[in-house]
């Protein structure tokens, strides 16, 4: 009976390490770890031993006989990533055993390597737990927003609870003696980049790409006009797009681009409401789709079928979930993709494609349209939008798409940080594995690194920032180890003080437990997963209920900090 890891994947190799007969590929040292939509357990090799299943953070991995209808399809997926072999061989002959890389260790003396993480998404919270597998550190994580784990919460669509799971791990993490939240903190406004170093040995920043890439066409400015991310956001009730007008009083909505989270908007946005009713979708999200007229979301993309940017986990998440069509000339560009392609990845979701129904008129229930070869030239409307139009790829032909709501979807863009070099063309900070360097001599800046997609744009996926900290950790300790990382000049407590004199408002460990209790609470009550403050205010207001620890215990606390 071998286990199958299914969509819900977040691929941070947890389960390549747990496994004791390296049956889960690829793993962190071979070549395609970092770009693999997913990983995959050989059903040959595995031995039914489970430990994979109480490694994996997100709930992703199931006994073969015990999977849902809509996860059948990951049995095959699994066993396809392996060769074929003789009866009596177990393991693949191109397998190596994928080593279990060592934590980094401290080796200098005196006093504790202590680290500045300004970020606290998944590629903070990794390297967080990665600086503290080991005594003699301590980590401060800063956030801006009062509540942690960054994407997770906030763009990891409500429906998609098992990945959300991945909180579980960061809460373990962010509850260890040696670790600190200072939320509801701005570096850059409540504290300067500099003096984050006075306080710290170094400062790793793990800020992500924030920004979306935007698309340069005329009518983007047209009431009506967003992005894809903003929309997840609003979805997910993120506090600066709680108030975003997403108007779903029309029949169509169009999205640009087709990568995994345009299938997510699409998803929602088309889905039955009572279905959401139990996550942690924002009210007021939840409150729009039960009035939504929407029909029909279309997902526009530039090229063809055989080069779709969405994951094939997420492509049979989707169709096992929702209604999927191609209109007829779509349905013809995947027959001939299917002739022409030769990549395994491609005609894997090209066969999906082809079984998906032909249609064209609007159905009275909400579906969802793949279309293909369509370049965007202009937004249509006066005063809001009112329709697309595309120009056919490689063509001069027009086609008009009429809609409502036109949304992006063209991928992440980092943003400049105070006191940092950064490369406009990369959308990063410069940096050599995960060491910040100046562009000009190329020389590492003293003190600062940089992990996720600031430091290597937004590719992979939650569980990439993994072995990305990983890299970024260890030349960071080694460099501690060899002198190269100045003490901090402020003395032990002097940083709390400092904070809490500029942010009154600042929340910490145990105003988040607040928070994440008060949301659990209200979420009992209407039940629900949790029913999340969208607003920085309530949040902060919940995070001062909790109980002050006792006198003994803060001045203990001062001490240490």
């Amino acid at each position: 009976m071998p286990h199958v890891i299914t969509q819900s994947c977040c691929s941070d190799g947890s389960c390549v390490y747990a496994c004791p007969v390296n049956c889960i590929h690829p793993s962190p040292d071979e070549p395609g770890f970092g770009t693999a939509e997913m990983l995959h357990i050989d059903p040959v090799a595995c031995v039914d031993c489970g430990a994979c299943v109480s490694a994996c953070p997100v709930g992703a991995i199931a006994p073969d006989n015990r999977l849902t209808a809509e996860q059948l399809p990951f049995v095959a997926l699994n066993a396809a990533y392996y060769p074929e072999r003789p009866a009596d061989v177990k393991v693949p002959p191109t397998s190596k055993l994928a080593p279990v890389l060592p934590a980094p260790q401290v080796r200098r003396g005196g006093a504790d390597l202590t680290v500045a993480v300004v970020g606290s998404g998944p590629a903070g919270m990794y390297a967080a737990d990665e600086l503290l597998t080991q005594k003699g550190v301590r980590v401060n994580v800063f956030d801006k927003l009062p509540t942690p784990f960054g994407l997770v919460r906030a763009g990891v669509a409500p429906d998609h609870q098992n990945t959300k799971g991945v909180t579980r791990l960061f809460e373990r993490i962010s509850s260890r003696s040696e670790f600190a939240f200072y939320l509801n903190v701005e570096v850059g406004e409540h504290i300067s980049h500099a003096e984050m170093l006075q306080h710290h040995h170094a400062v790793l920043y793990t800020v992500g790409a924030p920004n979306d890439r935007r698309l340069d066409i005329a009518g983007m400015e047209l009431p009506g006009t967003g992005t894809a991310t903003e929309t997840v956001a609003w979805i997910n009730g993120h506090p600066d797009f709680a108030g975003l007008a997403v108007d779903l009083r029309h029949e169509r909505v169009v999205v640009i681009g087709n990568g995994n989270v345009a299938l997510d908007v699409a998803r929602i946005l088309t889905a039955d409401p009572d279905a959401l009713a139990r996550t942690d979708i924002s009210a007021t999200a939840l409150r729009t789709l039960r009035n939504s007229a929407v029909r029909e979301v279309v997902i526009a993309a530039r090229r063809g079928p055989a080069d779709s940017a969405f994951t094939l986990p997420e492509l049979i998440g989707l169709t096992s979930t929702a209604d999927v069509v191609l209109d007829a000339d779509d349905h013809a560009l995947v027959q001939r993709d299917l002739v022409t392609t030769t990549d395994p990845l491609a005609l894997a979701k090209l066969e999906i494609l082809a079984k998906l129904p032909v249609a064209a008129d609007i159905a009275r229930r909400p579906r969802i349209r793949l279309a293909y070869r369509l370049t965007p030239h202009r937004v249509l409307g006066t005063e809001r939008v009112d329709g697309v139009e595309f120009r056919r790829t490689g063509t001069d032909e027009s086609l008009r798409i009429d809609a409502g709501l036109v949304l992006t979807s063209i991928g992440y863009r980092g943003a400049p940080i105070a006191g940092l070099p950064f490369d406009e063309a990369a959308a990063a900070v410069p940096n050599r594995d995960g060491r910040v360097v100046d562009p000009a001599t190329g020389d590492p800046v003293a003190g600062v690194y940089v992990a996720g997609w600031i430091k290597r744009g937004p590719t992979g996926f939650i569980g990439t920032n993994k072995s990305c900290a990983m890299q970024t950790v260890a030349n960071l300790v080694d460099d501690f180890n060899a002198g190269l990382l100045g003490g901090p000049a402020a003395r032990p407590g002097a940083l709390d003080k400092l904070i809490r004199s500029r942010q009154p408002d600042l929340v910490d460990a145990a105003g988040w437990r607040a928070i994440d209790a008060a949301e659990i609470a209200r979420g009992e009550a209407e039940d629900r997963v949790r029913a999340k403050f969208t607003d920085v205010a309530d949040m902060v207001a919940a995070a001062a209920a909790v109980d002050p620890p006792p006198v003994a215990r803060r001045l203990l606390a001062g001490l240490l900090r």
